[in-house]
């Protein structure tokens, strides 16, 4: 008897982590992913909870129910593109420790997702937000220091949260990010964000050291940035609730705004001063420039800016000048 897909399953998670080919977070989408559509193979095959789930039930007609079952249930399609990218990626594995026949499953191929366009904050917007932070409190320095990296190196919630104390070159202005896939890349970092955080060095992070790292004194180069009132690593849930206090403070609805959000933005005002997209591109950590590309409808009067400027027509026809009496007469 062959192994069942509980257990294969176990062994593909781990796989993933191993090879550090996907964020702890999309591993984790991965887990419940490949929980739903199990439950769904038990109730579609009559199965109680205790029975066994034989890869022998994986065929193309359960998969392609399974993602019609998600769409009747109302899933957003780039929640199902998702999950049928976890299918396909679960399916592969399966063919690849022969537990399934090359031509037993068509991968699901699910109708492309609608791309919507970013949500951004206004100018005015972020610098309410960015003012909002008590700099006179250990935690107010924080929180702006938070804030400012967000919104002035356009990092990810993950990339934030990783930030070690050596990360940041203070003097030219960059951060060192590791990304999706535990890919590095070097964001540069505007001087106010530097300035928050040279601040908080100084005057806050030392208010969150235990005691027996301020007797050693201990800041270490590969310290966490950020620390919770216990000295250790900010929590994920942490930063979030940090953008979220400070956007009530200055009066913005936090149901419209996250740290994406900021990140968002962070593209879009790039953008939007005249950065080019290839740039913009690399800043962000983006493995492909259509990814990048959404930011440029989130700003069509900047691009009719563009072709205003650019485009050898894109201004009326200027006027003939009316022809001298003299040779008019001559032609005729």
């Amino acid at each position: 008897m062959g192994r069942s897909l509980l257990d294969l399953c176990d062994e593909f998670l781990a796989e993933v982590g191993v090879s550090k080919t996907q964020s702890p977070s999309t591993q984790a989408a991965y887990a419940n992913d490949l929980r739903q559509f199990f439950d769904f193979l038990r109730t579609w095959a009559g199965l109680r909870d205790t029975d066994r789930l034989d890869p022998s039930l994986l065929s193309g007609e359960s998969v392609r129910l399974f993602i019609q079952h998600l769409s009747k249930q109302r899933y957003q399609k780039s929640s199902i593109a998702r999950k049928a990218s976890c299918l396909r990626s679960f399916l592969r594995f399966l063919r690849k420790r022969k537990e399934l026949q090359e031509d037993a499953v068509q991968e699901p191929v699910p109708r492309r997702s609608e791309q919507k366009l970013p949500k951004v904050l206004s100018r005015p917007e972020v610098e309410s937000l960015l003012d909002a932070p008590d700099t006179d409190t250990p935690t107010g320095k924080r929180d702006k220091a938070i804030l400012e990296m967000f919104y002035g190196a356009g990092l990810r919630i993950s990339e934030l949260w990783r930030l070690n104390v050596g990360d940041i070159d203070y003097s030219l202005g960059f951060v060192r990010v590791l990304g999706k896939g535990n890919k590095e890349r070097i964001v540069p970092v505007g001087s106010q964000a530097i300035q928050a955080l040279g601040d908080y060095l100084e005057s806050g992070r030392p208010h969150f050291l235990k005691e027996k790292d301020k007797a050693q004194g201990t800041a270490g180069l590969n310290k966490p940035l950020f620390l919770n009132a216990r000295g250790g690593r900010l929590s994920v849930r942490s930063l979030r609730r940090v953008v979220e206090r400070n956007l009530r403070e200055c009066g913005i609805d936090p149901a419209r705004c996250s740290p994406h959000t900021l990140r968002h933005t962070f593209a879009t005002h790039l953008l939007a001063g005249g950065a080019d997209l290839r740039s913009v591109q690399d800043m962000l950590g983006h493995a492909s420039i259509s990814t990048t590309q959404i930011y440029t409808h989130v700003q069509p009067e900047r691009l009719k800016e563009v072709y205003r400027n650019c485009h050898p027509r894109a201004s009326a026809p200027t006027a003939r000048p009316a022809e001298d009496a003299s040779l008019k007469g001559r032609r005729q």
